[in-house]
């Protein structure tokens, strides 16, 4: 789901493939520190974070066979607290916010450790397969932003030049993995690109854009879509609690590191900071847990003209 959230005023192999690369062209921060780099003139400030996996309760001391850092509250506690540091003009959350069924507790849990964001600035989130759409309602009651009318689907547009960032609903059952924009949505979304202005347009949402069964189930109509809008310069989502960089024929597409936990044991548990210009975009990786090798590191991309 996409719909932001502020105080109330009145694949997983292709990527590890291309992780070799990312890595090469990453650039060590000057120093150890959140604001070790001069910020990109006239960017937006985006913090970017994927897959929280709050509990309702919470069981980090009997974490789940394979989940590597299992401790999604410590985790996203730290992961606010270095966030709130640096007053980004937005955040962008990309789905699977609760643990496994998006139960009320989940989300109550997950709009306490946010709150010192949403008094700050604007929270985007994208829904997952682990969330709940109607549990999640009845927690987060406060919306604002340019909300969209697709059936079914919740979508909001985020205007803050010089560019625009679309979150969509890529969420199809509850605790199942797959993924799927649906008609509805993707015509809503050819028709917005076709009708709107120039402006550098980044699309978030949860899922991966493979042809597997976990994976977004039309990537291929959304693909359609997007390629030939020369405006879409970026894709971001989460899903696979992967962490990289790679293209989509000159489609940028970013990879948000979980903030839950990892599924292996050399994937970084953290969010990214992302600068985003009307030519690129640069992208600092913050690490939480996990492999903290490329931490404080930048990724600079140059969108497609």
């Amino acid at each position: 789901m996409g719909v932001i959230y502020c105080k109330s005023v009145t694949r997983r192999d292709f990527i590890k493939a291309g992780l070799g690369a990312a890595a090469a062209a990453l650039m060590p921060a000057a120093s150890r520190g959140l604001s070790s780099r001069p910020p990109l003139p006239g960017a937006v400030r985006l913090a970017l974070m994927a897959d929280t996996h709050l509990p309702e309760v919470a069981d980090s001391s009997n974490p789940p066979k394979g989940h590597y850092c299992y401790n999604p509250r410590g985790n996203l506690q730290k992961a606010v607290s270095q966030i709130v540091s640096q007053n980004p003009d937005g955040v962008v959350i990309a789905g699977d916010l609760a643990r496994l069924e998006g139960k009320k507790g989940d989300y109550v849990l997950l709009k306490g450790l946010l709150n010192p964001l949403i008094e700050k600035t604007p929270v985007f989130t994208a829904m997952g397969n682990h969330d709940d759409r109607k549990n999640f309602y009845e927690v987060f009651d406060n919306f604002c932003g340019q909300k969209q009318a697709v059936k079914n689907k919740h979508v909001v547009v985020f205007d803050k030049p010089p560019v625009r960032v679309i979150v969509l609903d890529s969420m199809l059952y509850v605790n199942k993995v797959a993924g799927l924009l649906g008609k509805d949505q993707r015509h809503w979304l050819k028709q917005y690109l076709h009708n709107s202005d120039s402006t550098p347009t980044v699309l978030c949402l949860h899922h991966t854009l493979g042809d597997g069964d976990d994976e977004l189930l039309d990537s291929d109509r959304f693909l359609r879509i997007i390629k030939p809008c020369r405006k879409v310069k970026a894709v971001i989502h989460g899903h696979h609690h992967d962490w990289g960089f790679y293209k989509i024929d000159d489609i940028a597409v970013i990879n948000v590191p979980a903030v839950g936990y990892t599924f292996q044991e050399d994937m970084p548990v953290g969010w990214m900071q992302a600068e985003l210009t009307a030519k690129g975009g640069d992208f600092t990786l913050h690490c939480i847990d996990g492999n903290m090798k490329q931490d404080g590191s930048v990724k600079s991309l140059r969108w497609r003209s």
